[in-house]
């Protein structure tokens, strides 16, 4: 009577629980005394009410309904094990159960994985716990090494359609980012046909969509893994098609999200996938409409499923963007051919201010994408002021925004664009030496990137603006920083700051002693052979002042380093070594006599002349002119 009343009736089930059914009926499961069949009666009950809202499941579990249903497992009878695990099921699907309460007990997983050959209805049921219990690499290991390839693979060929589907999804999270995973599954074969072509059957268009579209990710994940070659057929004349397919407007919100998102992920880093997405049924063209109202036509006469498109457009909008942002990443006509689709620019404006996060990333991404190329950046970037949204999202966004924003304004920074000067009026100093401090890598990478790029032919105040926006401490605190890129761009920052004479001698004339500092700690420390090449090249700049040069010259342990490069084994570094010499040695200049004088007395024009007779065309000629400026 009970399942009766409840079932279809969310306010019936409501009843039964605030009335208190719910302890009594596990009571009635778990007694080894009741029969088979109220035990039965009991789990489908139970299963029925976990059917209604998420209150009714957070009740159940506040009653412990999983320890009791996994109990029931271990029942001899097929129809209360089954009635345990379709209620399983139901619960294991809510949004509000923890995935891991499947992981507390290690016998559980093996359990389900023998009482898969039992039934259709425990395969199907159990492929289906798993697949919404499978979050993440921990997860992935623990049902792989339990065995979940092998005995979920030939579920694929059931005759039954909800198994076969079932278990194409429990494929399609354990591959999911997954290299182990994926280079298993392209060996395991059923029937004497391997999975891959099991997959490929799988796609399609006679295929039910949720079909196609679940192999398709599963095949996306193995080519990301590099299990299957991206110029494998299956991919480019099949995997591929099909998701451009599942973006058409006749498709729904949900397919039409997952295809566009699957899309970008596949070929997210491959030049020639992109290239062919880009050409395929008029993607790009196709992908417009995203933003546009989110249903088609035909189906406006199904008034809920008009609300919940409207509730859930800017799902598409995001996944349009995340594409967008995939196809553009490298081929500049493609590039072209998306910021000219219509609107494209207010669109991704518009996008980087939207309320929802998963949204503003995906447009920062696409932004971040079209800003690679330089002709954008001179032309559609700076007609929509870009910069503006911009700087607004870099204000106090989360992390992962932060990253993708200060990357694009690393970009926006680069002398040629004309989006330099407004920034640099809207306070980016302040907001970029901020970063550097952050304890995210990244930040501080793209901070210091950032400053590097707008330091680069700067004017002497935006120069002196940066040194102090930084501070001195911080500044030794980024030569010290552990990471390599850290460190170099820094270096890069160092070295655009110390550009063109004026320049040079002014920033020496106030900085002139901690710069020396740094540079003596770093030609000192352990660093590979780029950083000191760049510490070096910033000496040879600093040798370039006109009264900078003395910071070097009554500096004898600089010297006698700059002596010990020029007969390194690494000949860029003897290059270098031997920039920093020439420009100290420089006759035209003044003093220049007292300089020779003291570098021959130091042994310099002996190594200069072993270099001249040196086998590298580079140094030779290198020593050669300065020795010249000896006999001059």
């Amino acid at each position: 009577d009970m399942k009766n009343a409840v079932i279809g009736n969310n306010k019936q089930k409501a009843n039964l629980i605030v009335l208190g059914a719910v302890p009594r009926l596990l009571y009635l499961l778990q007694q080894e005394t009741s029969s088979t069949e109220l035990r039965t009666e009991c789990a489908v009950v139970l299963g029925s009410l976990a059917m209604g809202t998420e209150n009714n499941v957070k009740s159940l579990l506040d009653c412990h309904i999983i320890p009791a249903l996994l109990q029931g497992l271990l029942s001899p009878d097929l129809k209360f094990i089954e009635g345990c695990l379709r209620c399983l099921r139901t619960i294991f699907i809510s949004p509000v159960t923890p995935e891991d309460l499947l992981y507390t007990d290690a016998t559980v997983i093996s359990h389900l994985m023998a009482l898969l050959s039992r039934s259709r209805y425990t395969q199907e049921y159990i492929c289906q716990i798993f697949s919404h219990c499978c979050k993440g690499p921990d997860h992935q290991t623990i049902l792989f090494n339990h065995g979940a390839v092998q005995n979920i693979a030939h579920l694929l060929v059931s005759t039954s359609y909800k198994v076969r589907m079932q278990a194409l999804k429990c494929f399609s999270v354990l591959a999911f980012e997954n290299p182990q995973v994926s280079m298993t599954l392209v060996n395991v074969s059923v029937d004497g046909e391997l999975l891959p072509q099991i997959f490929v059957k799988m796609l399609q268009r006679d295929k039910p969509i949720e079909m196609q579209l679940t192999s398709a990710k599963c095949l996306t994940s193995m080519c990301r893994a590099g299990a299957i070659r991206t110029d494998d057929s299956c991919i480019v004349l099949k995997t591929l098609p099909c998701l451009v397919r599942m973006c058409s407007k006749e498709r729904l919100l949900e397919e039409r999200v997952e295809g566009a998102e699957t899309l970008a992920y596949l070929i997210e880093t491959d030049v020639e996938l992109q290239r062919i997405a880009s050409i395929t049924d008029h993607l790009i063209v196709m992908l417009a409409d995203y933003f546009k109202y989110p249903s088609s036509v035909s189906a406006i006469t199904d008034i809920k499923r008009l609300d919940h498109d409207l509730k859930h457009a800017h799902e598409l909008r995001q996944a349009a963007f995340k594409l967008y942002a995939s196809l553009g990443a490298n081929d500049e006509d493609i590039r072209k051919k998306i910021i000219e689709t219509e609107n494209m620019m207010d669109r991704i404006v518009n996008g980087l201010s939207e309320s929802s996060i998963k949204v503003r990333l995906a447009a920062v991404r696409c932004l971040h994408s079209l800003s690679r190329s330089v002709q954008q950046l001179r032309t559609s970037f700076q007609d929509h002021a870009v910069w503006k949204p911009l700087m607004k999202v870099l204000q106090n966004a989360p992390n992962e925004i932060l990253v993708v924003a200060s990357s694009t304004l690393c970009n926006l920074l680069l002398e040629f664009s004309p989006s330099k000067e407004p920034i640099l009026e809207s306070g980016a100093i302040e907001l970029l030496c901020s970063l550097t401090q952050s304890e995210n890598l990244a930040l501080r990478v793209n901070g210091i990137w950032a400053l590097m790029n707008m330091a680069f032919q700067a004017e002497q105040k935006i120069k002196s603006d940066i040194l102090r926006g930084l501070s001195t401490e911080q500044l030794f605190q980024l030569l010290s920083d552990s990471d390599v890129n850290v460190l170099m761009k820094t270096l890069g920052l160092l070295r655009n700051l110390l550009s063109t004479r004026p320049h040079i001698d002014h920033i020496m004339s106030t900085h002139g002693k901690q710069i020396m500092q740094a540079v003596t700690l770093i030609l000192e420390g352990e660093h590979n052979i780029e950083v000191k090449e760049q510490t070096l090249c910033i000496l040879a700049n600093i040798a370039d002042g006109t009264t900078a040069k003395e910071l070097i010259m009554t500096n004898d342990d600089i010297l006698q380093k700059i002596k010990y490069y020029m007969s390194h084994s690494n000949a860029k570094l003897q290059l270098a070594a031997m920039f920093c010499i020439s420009n100290l040695i420089w006759n035209e200049e003044e003093g220049s006599q007292e300089r020779q004088d003291k570098l021959r007395d130091m042994g310099i024009v002996d190594i200069l002349h072993k270099l001249s007779q040196s086998s590298d065309p580079n140094l030779c000629d290198k020593a050669k002119t300065a020795l010249q400026q000896y006999l001059a």
